[in-house]
């Protein structure tokens, strides 16, 4: 026997899959950033947050998700969007303040023509990165500490943590990264990276899901002979050839073991002896190595 609805009551629709598979990765990454958060202690009560816009995917997301988590949070904190037009010709510079305006976000432009400066300075076909980046961080630090921010938020995400780590080890002989949280330099500033669990895939699919206007990078994003370049197509290969390593890699940056290292400023292999008690003895096997000498 079929039923009947009552005509006064709407059809049910059907369920759209791409919907509930944004809605799901939305609530991963909020999940993502609120554990990022709790983990490294980025956001405190009466933080006065200043998230960086550049346009590009990952700062949009970061906002987003930050707007989102804003009410339910367990702290009371403020956030200002910043934007750091650097002259770049052809920038569409309307595209940001609309985008803002429309979502009632506070925001700032700093209009500030660096763009000129390292393009001067900086010799043709050699990359602008360095010079580029000082300009930036000293222009963005400098209005964080006018307006009394408290908290720096950038949109590095976990790809970009685990492609800096390849860059120091590769280039630099040293193994050192991106960290989620850290004091500047000069000890004014704190800046928070809270995308740092969030795998870029996601954070792409979000934006486009979103339909963030996004702005296409024409400086440095658009230089091929960049060493960063070179590590991702690196990461790309092995993330294909064996799905998953990118987050295996990230997880360890967070699981280090000194003794098991080379750095006698970071342990103290010098006082290991034989009179050395139980519990400062350390036979530097990895998980690996142990069980390839228990199989051998």
């Amino acid at each position: 026997m079929s039923t009947v609805l009552p005509l006064h009551e709407p059809l049910p629709r059907a369920r759209d899959p791409r919907r509930g598979a944004v809605h799901a990765l939305g609530k991963r990454l909020r999940h993502q950033v609120g554990r990022a958060i709790a983990d490294f202690g980025m956001i405190e009560d009466g933080d006065k947050v200043m998230v960086c816009l550049s346009g590009g995917k990952d700062s949009y997301t970061l906002l987003d998700i930050l707007l989102q988590l804003q009410p339910k949070a367990p702290v009371a904190f403020s956030i200002t969007a910043v934007n750091l037009d650097q002259k770049q010709p052809g920038f569409p510079a309307h595209v940001l303040p609309d985008y803002l305006k429309s979502r009632g976000v506070d925001f700032h432009i700093i209009e500030q023509d660096t763009y000129s400066v390292v393009s001067r300075v900086i010799p043709e076909g050699k990359t602008m990165c360095s010079l580029c980046s000082r300009l930036r961080r000293g222009a963005l630090y400098h209005h964080a500490q006018q307006h009394g921010f408290t908290k720096i938020a950038l949109g590095h995400h976990r790809d970009d943590l685990v492609a800096t780590f390849f860059l120091n080890m590769f280039f630099h002989a040293k193994l050192g990264g991106m960290p989620p949280k850290l004091r500047s330099d000069d000890g004014q500033h704190v800046v928070i990276r809270p995308l740092a669990y969030a795998a870029e895939a996601d954070i792409a699919a979000y934006a486009q899901a979103r339909a963030f206007p996004i702005i296409p990078c024409t400086l440095c994003g658009s230089q091929e002979n960049l060493q960063r370049k070179q590590v991702q197509k690196m990461l790309d290969a092995w993330e294909r050839e064996t799905p998953g390593r990118i987050e295996t890699i990230a997880r360890s940056l967070g699981n280090v073991r000194p003794s098991q290292l080379s750095d006698p400023a970071l342990f103290d292999f010098a006082a290991l002896g034989t009179g050395a008690s139980p519990a400062a003895v350390d036979d530097g096997l990895s998980d690996a190595q142990d069980t390839a000498m228990r199989e051998a």
